[in-house]
């Protein structure tokens, strides 16, 4: 075999471990700030206490994924013109900006605007997958969104991890080396990155259709893909129920401590990560993609059932690989809607979907905190802090049903 053989499979290996590592950045980028968040607060807000701290982190949280839903389909769309190499490394090198802003920032206005910064920066996970859709035959697809679900599992855990274990040596210690990571791939991206978009599939860009409401209604009009996204859209808000009220159902319900939760989310996130790049690709090949969904839908309904009910933390732990396992839906799901669209609006239809799970993560938190918070009081006449796993429950049976019944469109 001659070198030119060879070139292929090696940059094909080089640049989906770029853009793997671009989606574990961008999902550090959630987790990072948590550990260290309430000493960044405080020093920025001295007068503050930690309750008038929270507060401003909620709107931190919020900020970040409203960036996030407004920026996916534009940079999605974007990289229909001008190509997925360049959306990928501007957003990479500005993030390095957005760490050094969090790590010098010595206000809350300026915190503020680094989260909007950070926001923006991380919406490249629609280009990210656009750029996997175009270097994947069809039956790949599933796999590779598997390896970027893999990915965003991994920065899940690395994220609270590295934060809280920088954060021994300052609370804005994390920054510093996350701005260094984001600067390295960047430069590992120029290096090995090829640009996939060509002539014949490049798109004009288009502010109507980079909208997020704009975008979503082009891609609506493909046949059988407006009640995709709405399955999708339910599921991504039922399944923010974990990050969102995690930390907070565990401390209730069975008074964790900090490492304690810390140790369930790390295990949680590992899990997802094997499910999304290990089983993906057999489960796709031996039951299907629209079977795949179905299975993954059906673990999800368990395991947040269970959850809901479940009064021994040490079982709750136990259920946690089980849980991960509900996970298949998402790479399959999406691997279905990738398949029903042209080349030229696959940055769009990612950035749509990057906006639908930013929308998940705007409205989860508000609603599933609010009603632990409802049904832990002692006022009520039932305890019952598993209220919002048992609401994501029948939201994920919502979406089992309405997707069994576009079997004529799958």
């Amino acid at each position: 075999m001659t070198s030119t053989q060879k070139t292929p499979a090696r940059v094909r290996k080089s640049t989906v471990f770029f853009i793997v590592m671009t989606v574990v950045i961008d999902a550090m980028g959630i987790g990072l700030i948590i550990p260290v968040l309430p000493d960044l607060l405080l020093d920025v807000l001295p007068n503050t206490s930690v309750a008038e701290a929270a507060v401003w982190g909620g709107v931190l949280s919020s900020l970040f994924a409203v960036m996030q839903f407004i920026f996916s389909p534009i940079l999605g769309t974007l990289s229909d013109q001008s190509g997925r190499k360049p959306v990928l490394l501007l957003s990479l090198t500005v993030m390095v900006g957005y760490y050094l802003v969090m790590a010098l920032a010595q206000s809350i206005w300026l915190l503020l605007i680094g989260r909007v910064i950070g926001g923006i920066t991380a919406a490249t996970n629609a280009t990210a997958s656009a750029y996997m859709a175009d270097i994947s035959k069809p039956e790949e697809k599933a796999a590779r969104f598997g390896l970027i679900g893999a990915g965003f599992g991994l920065g899940f855990v690395l994220g609270p991890v590295l934060g809280g274990l920088l954060g021994e040596l300052g609370h804005r210690a994390p920054f510093y080396a996350a701005a260094a990571l984001a600067a390295l791939n960047s430069l590992i991206g120029f290096i090995v990155l090829p640009e996939t978009v060509t002539d014949q599939m490049r798109r004009k860009f288009s502010w109507q259709k980079a909208n997020p409401l704009g975008a979503m209604k082009t891609i609506g009009a493909f046949s059988g893909l407006k009640a995709l996204l709405i399955v999708l859209l339910i599921y991504a808000i039922g399944t923010a129920v974990y990050p969102s009220v995690w930390p907070f159902f565990t401390a209730e319900r069975f008074e964790w401590s900090p490492r304690m939760i810390g140790i369930s989310l790390t295990i949680y996130g590992l899990c997802f990560a094997i499910v999304q790049g290990v089983l993906v690709r057999p489960a796709i090949t031996y039951l299907g993609e629209r079977n795949t969904v179905i299975l993954g839908f059906g673990f999800e309904i368990f395991a947040m059932s269970f959850i809901a009910f479940v009064s021994n933390g040490m079982m709750l732990m136990a259920m946690t690989p089980i849980a991960s396992l509900g996970v298949l839906s998402q790479p399959a799901l999406q691997a279905i809607m990738s398949r029903r669209i042209s080349d030229d609006m696959q940055g769009a239809l990612q950035g749509v979907l990057s906006s639908l799970h930013a929308v998940a993560m705007i409205v989860t938190p508000l609603v599933m905190t609010s009603l632990l918070s409802l049904f832990s009081r002692p006022s009520m006449p039932v305890y019952f802090p598993g209220a919002p796993f048992m609401l994501a429950a029948f939201m994920v049976i919502a979406c089992l049903i309405i997707f069994t019944r576009l079997r004529n469109l799958l």
